[in-house]
């Protein structure tokens, strides 16, 4: 026992002594007060050990070591943590969110534990936008506690739907993860809400004992508004009798269909006024109306339409912005994008769109589509599965790109079956989740289905059902394509894994046709190929609409028209009807309507009393626009009757040899007016057929009205009638211009020119006919007609030039008298501007001896044809002269003008005045050879090239010049050109006669701003010169100028005896209104010599003075500051100057003026590799045209060896840098600035160096 006790107290000795050596170690890295604490535990313990001694056995010793050694590990650690710089580590997720599928309305609880040192921050995200739960406290909770975390989601939708991430963050790193949430509707085929319309009778409420009476009052009218603002409508609700607690349901309606509350759409119900507020009007806005009062015995409605105007377009010439943007057939990574056209398609026809796409919670829009698409129907793809997205779309034109639709509504990128109803089985509120391993190894199965859903000449659609035997994991679907009569078939999806049963190809060229199929491949396999599609020719498979029939406008109120139509025929899909009108006399088109409609009947408002207007009608699908229809004959706006229903059961009741008796019921409907009367129309039939388009009748009866229609015969047959003429007066015409022109037909068509010809009209008016003018425009709607000549023409033909080729061309002609100008003449066209094929021209030749040949050869000559010679397009009937001859194809035509041909001139001798008093006398030859000499000529004199005569004849252009440096009186006389070549000849002559004295300013008077009278007259002798003389109060009296030399007199006399006075003196001691401009606006000021104190001053302006509006006297300047200025501000403004006695009035017009402004073109910020060069060019506008200065930290740069700056048609400001290099990074402006304001547009250019930037990384 001694032996065991000796060697008890020698281990415990040992073993303090080492704990000791260890505390002694330990206190250099630890606190002195935790290693004190420490150490008084173990002293303690170890006393306590030291002292109780006790036997043990081998067991437990044993055991005790190993606890003594796993405490020594435990102190270990414990060591190793006390170390700050083993202490902290980045986060990490001990228990990540779980995603989760819940029911619409519930709420989603996602929960994790992170850990990490120092203790990480906590974001979530949806969608990668951050959660902001402090600015949605009624949609979002966040909690943190103890490194758990939540997120709550309150009272779930379908755009609930996404992807949500947290993310946490420590100074050691970050860490995040990812779960999805997926909300399904639990409403099974849920009802719409009620919309019919249709009357409801009145009946007894037994609830409340009484039957209500409901009556709608201070109604609203039809309204007018533009796109951007806010429109409310209202009414004041009567019900009666007055229950207590009992309110009526007030419901509103747009096109038959109930609104709900939305951002665009408010609605108020007071007890007595239902209000409707539409925020940021759009054309989708626009519609009937309907205010419907729902009460427990009934219902009452009322209805007016809501027209929406097109906000103005910032560039003229640009369609406006497409409207209803819809998705549909959303999937995983596609969508089908649909819109409608715009009734408005600018200066030229809508050359496409551009479908635009934002993640929702993003403010970045990007593009979809490169090329414009036709089609009013896209299909976008390569979205991301779980995220949100809304469209919009932009049409183009020539003259540019529209602004932009309104937005759709959000559509989510997800499977349907995600977002198909709820179960047929009861819903019991809860959900249970249950995870499955992938079934490994499964193979899927082959899509079936597989069709064509949709084929343009942009892109074809695919759709096919997915295979029955996938597994758990999801599938990807491979696209290939082959071209039919091929076995070749490639992958179209390569670099785009598919997940939808959807896709959309493009780049296919178009007019080939292609066969497809698809396969599926998950982890396991690639499965076999669908089925493939029959041979699919790409190309549009949706027509454009026949055009409607022909438009009847009636009249209905005194600012509206009822417009009818024949519906489009054999159109599919039809969006609906575009109604166009125009003021009788105009070609300027308006449209009735922004929004389609589909019906066949329309009421056009907002049309001006007494007007006289003509409609027309075009139908719209998804392939775009009809041709218009007939044009309705022109009806003036104006209240009228309805029109009577037709007389019915027409009989006979007596016949004989030369009469007969008929009789028939009146009509069930007069139209809300006595029948006054009835007409009985009959027929007879003229025999033979007639040549031309038209015909002279004669032998008619004078008074009597008569009714024409016409027939056409071929070899084929006889056509049916056109549409009976209106009634027609058979009576002289009196009226004393002339007809119209008819017989319009065009010869020699080719790429830039034709022939037009036409016979004149076979009424003179009360003179004869003098000359016709040609109008022409392209046969594309919007564009207006253009004359092709300024003066008269008395011939019955005219060579049209200056067309495009492939472009087509409507032509009218108009014949005038001295009375002035007639009716146009019927529509031609419309022509197609293109050179045919094998087309020959005649060759023209003329020989030494003037005898003149002309060569055509033509290709084809079938049996019967007759060639036949013309001049000035009349029949050659006299032949002596000439020799034709025919051989094989050749047709020559000789002829001689009595030895003496003559030289044509396409304009004859002109003169122009040019700078520095410069004269240019010029003409120009149609034909001519190389062999031309010409002869200039001054009173029978030639005169040589020298001092002061340049001549200058260019062959190329056909254009002869002489430049005189200045005209005096020894160049009066006659001036002449003579053109020799060979034995042809021409001349053309100039005869300058000189002027008398006259006056070119008769004899005024001017004040001038030191408050004098200044007598003042222009005179012209051999120049002009200023006559003026300096008068006094004393000098009044009346003056006169007498002017005479050898070739004339004039004078001129003026009465100053009320001169001198006070009142013109200071009436015209004020200058006209000037403008300049400031950072704040613009001001207009007259500057006043004399300023007295009863002086009254006042503006008028249609603005009205507010603290943006200001005016005032300061010294000698009156003026008026308008700050901010808009297009409302444009208009005139005069001042009123008055002393009491008599006043003067300064006016200024700022109608079509526009402050300078920077539009477009210049980026935000540019980053550019050192040595690359920098090309910015910036669009500007302004009225008018606005100065432009380039500005780099806030510097002027001129225009140098550096820095290339240009400004172009007044538009057009641009900056070049060539080999950009560091310093010229830096603040750039462009400053655009005129009378009316200034705008600056500012963008940052930055510099990099790429062996820096490779340093840096």
């Amino acid at each position: 026992m001694s032996f065991n006790r000796v060697c008890c107290l020698f281990v415990r000795s040992h073993e303090f002594a080492r704990g000791l050596v260890e505390v002694q170690e330990e206190v250099k890295e630890e606190g002195v007060g935790h290693v004190a604490m420490r150490n008084l535990f173990s002293l303690e313990t170890s006393s306590m050990e030291t002292i109780t001694v006790e036997k043990k056995s081998r067991k437990r010793h044993i055991r005790e070591s190993a606890d003594r050694l796993e405490l020594s590990k435990k102190r270990a650690e414990f060591r190793k943590k006390q170390n700050s710089d083993n202490l902290t580590h980045p986060p990490e997720f001990i228990v990540r969110p779980r995603g989760q599928t819940v029911w619409e309305g519930k709420t989603v609880k996602l929960h994790c534990t992170v850990s990490g040192w120092p203790k990480p921050r906590i974001a979530w995200y949806k969608n990668n936008v951050v959660i902001d739960e402090k600015a949605h406290p009624d949609k979002y909770t966040a909690e943190s506690n103890y490194n758990m975390h939540s997120l709550e989601i309150k009272s779930c939708d379908f755009l609930d739907t996404a992807q949500y991430r947290v993310s946490a963050l420590n100074i050691k790193g970050e860490s995040s993860s990812v779960a999805t949430v997926v909300i399904k509707s639990i409403r099974v085929n849920p009802k719409p809400r009620e919309s019919s319309l249709k009357s409801a009778s009145y009946g007894f409420c037994s609830e409340h004992g009484v039957t209500f009476e409901t009556a709608i009052i201070d109604s609203f009218e039809v309204a007018f508004g533009r796109e951007g603002e806010t429109l409310s409508l209202g009414c004041t609700v009567i019900v009666y009798p007055t229950v207590k607690r009992y309110q009526p349901d007030v419901l509103w309606y747009r096109d038959g269909k109930a609104l709900a509350e939305s951002k665009w759409v408010h609605t108020h119900w007071s007890g007595e006024k239902a209000t409707l507020t539409l925020v940021h009007l759009n054309k989708e806005d626009e519609g009937l109306y309907t205010l419907r009062v729902n009460t427990k015995s009934g219902f009452q409605s009322y209805s007016a339409y809501v027209f929406v105007r097109d906000e103005e377009v910032e560039l003229e010439g640009v369609p406006v912005a497409p409207l209803d943007v819809c998705c549909h057939d959303a999937n995983k990574d596609y969508v089908v994008v649909t819109w409608k056209q715009p009734a408005v398609e600018g200066s030229s026809s809508i050359l496409g769109y551009f479908i635009d796409r934002c993640e929702v919670g993003h403010h970045h829009w990007a593009q979809c589509n490169d090329t414009p698409v036709k089609y009013a129907r896209f299909p976008v793809t390569g979205l991301i599965e779980g995220r949100s997205y809304t469209f919009r779309v932009r049409a183009i034109n020539r003259a540019g790109v529209s602004r932009p639709s309104r937005a759709s509504d959000p559509v989510i990128a997800i499977d349907p079956h995600d977002r198909a109803p709820g179960p047929s089985a009861p819903f019991t509120g809860m959900i249970k989740f249950t995870e499955e391993d992938a079934t490994v190894g499964v193979v899927p199965g082959e899509p079936t289905d597989l069709v064509v859903t949709e084929a343009t000449k942009n892109y074809v659609v695919l759709a096919w059902s997915p295979p029955a035997q996938r597994g758990h994991e999801g599938v990807v679907y491979l696209v290939e394509k082959c071209v039919a009569g091929s076995e070749c078939w490639q992958r179209a999806n390569t670099g785009m894994p598919v997940k939808s049963p959807r896709f959309a190809l493009f780049d296919l060229a178009e007019g080939k046709s292609y066969s497809f199929r698809v396969r599926c491949c998950n982890s396991a396999g690639m499965s076999e190929a669908s089925s493939a599609t029959g041979d699919i020719t790409v190309g549009d498979m949706l027509d454009l609409p026949a055009a409607p029939g022909p438009a009847v406008a009636t009249r209905n109120t005194d600012t509206s028209v009822v417009v009818s139509w024949g519906a489009s025929k054999d159109v599919k899909h039809l969006v609906g009807y575009y109604i166009n009108y125009t003021v009788a006399g105009s070609d300027v088109w308006t449209p009735a309507n922004n929004k389609p409609v589909k019906g066949t009947r329309f009421v056009c408002h907002g049309l001006n009393t007494g007007e006289s207007c003509v409609f027309r009608v075009k139908a719209v699908n998804a392939a775009g626009y009809s041709h218009s229809s007939l044009e309705s004959e022109a009806v003036v706006v104006k209240a009228g009757i309805a029109i009577p229903d037709v007389p019915s059961g027409v009989h006979l009741m007596e016949a004989a040899r030369d009469y007969m008796v008929l009789a028939w019921r009146e009509p069930a409907v007069t139209g809300g007016a006595d029948i006054r009367g009835y007409f009985v129309d009959y027929r007879t039939v003229k025999g033979g057929a007639v040549t031309c388009t038209s015909y002279k009748a004669e032998n008619l009866k004078e008074n009597l009205f008569y009714q024409f229609q016409v027939r056409a015969i071929n070899m084929a047959g006889v056509s049916e009638a056109s549409l009976p003429s209106a009634a027609l007066e058979c009576k002289e015409w009196t009226i004393a211009k002339p007809g119209a022109p008819h017989d319009l037909h065009v010869l020699e068509v080719r790429d830039s020119s034709l022939v037009l010809l036409w016979e004149p009209p076979t009424f003179d008016g009360r003179t004869p006919v003098n000359g016709f003018y040609v109008d022409i425009k392209e046969a594309v709607a919007g564009e207006d007609w253009k004359g092709v000549h300024e003066k008269a023409t008395k011939l019955k033909y005219m060579k049209v030039n200056g067309l495009i080729a492939g472009r087509s061309y409507v032509f009218r002609v108009r014949a005038q008298n001295l009375a002035g100008v007639g009716k146009t003449s019927a529509v031609l066209g419309p022509v197609l501007a293109l050179t045919m094929p094998g087309t020959h021209e005649i060759i023209l030749d003329v020989d030494d001896d003037g005898v003149i040949s002309m060569i055509f050869e033509c290709s084809e000559m079938a049996e019967g044809s007759e060639f036949i010679w013309s001049k000035n397009y009349k029949t050659l009937t006299d032949t002596s002269r000439l020799t034709i001859v025919t051989e094989g194809v050749l047709f020559l035509y000789h002829g001689h003008r009595g030895g003496q041909v003559i030289i044509p001139f396409k304009t004859q001798m002109a003169m122009e005045l040019l700078e520095k008093g410069r004269v240019r006398f010029w003409t120009q030859v149609e034909k001519f050879t190389t062999g031309c000499h010409v002869d200039y000529v001054f009173n029978d004199a030639i005169v040589e090239n020298g001092e002061k005569y340049q001549m200058n004849f260019d062959k190329n252009s056909g254009i002869i010049e002489m430049f005189m440096d200045s005209l005096a009186v020894t160049d009066e006389g006659t001036f002449t050109f003579n053109l020799v070549d060979g034995k042809a000849k021409g001349s053309t002559s100039l005869v300058l006669i000189g002027e008398g004295p006259h006056f070119v300013d008769y004899l005024g008077f001017q004040v001038t701003p030191e408050c004098n009278v200044l007598l003042k007259a222009t005179v012209r002798f051999y120049d002009n010169r200023v006559l003026s003389m300096t008068l006094s109060k004393k000098d009044a009296g009346v003056y006169e100028v007498k002017l005479k030399d050898a070739r004339g007199k004039d004078k001129s006399m003026f009465n100053l005896t009320e001169a001198g006075t006070a009142t013109p003196l200071l009436s015209n001691s004020s200058t006209e209104i000037s403008v300049k401009s400031t950072e704040h606006g613009i001001v207009l000021y007259s500057l006043i010599t004399y300023h007295m104190e009863d002086l009254q001053v006042g503006w008028e302006a249609k603005i009205a003075h507010s603290d943006r509006v200001q005016c005032g006297v300061t010294g000698e300047q009156l003026w008026l500051k308008v700050n901010e200025p808009t297009e409302k501000d444009k208009g005139k403004y005069t001042i009123n100057i008055c002393d009491g006695k008599d006043g003067v009035k300064r006016f200024c017009d700022l109608s079509g003026q526009d402050r300078a402004r920077v539009v477009g073109g210049l980026p935000d910020v540019v980053t550019i590799q050192e040595g690359k060069s920098l090309n910015l060019t910036g669009n500007v506008w302004g009225d008018p045209a606005p100065e432009v200065t380039w500005m780099k930290n806030d510097r002027e740069l001129v225009s140098d060896e550096r820095y290339a700056l240009k400004f172009e048609h007044g538009k057009f400001a641009s900056i070049t840098i060539a080999a950009v290099t560091t310093t010229d990074s830096g603040k750039y402006a462009l400053l655009v600035k005129n009378k009316y304001g200034t705008e600056a547009g500012e963008f940052t250019v930055s510099v990099y160096i790429p062996e820096e930037e490779k340093k840096k990384e």
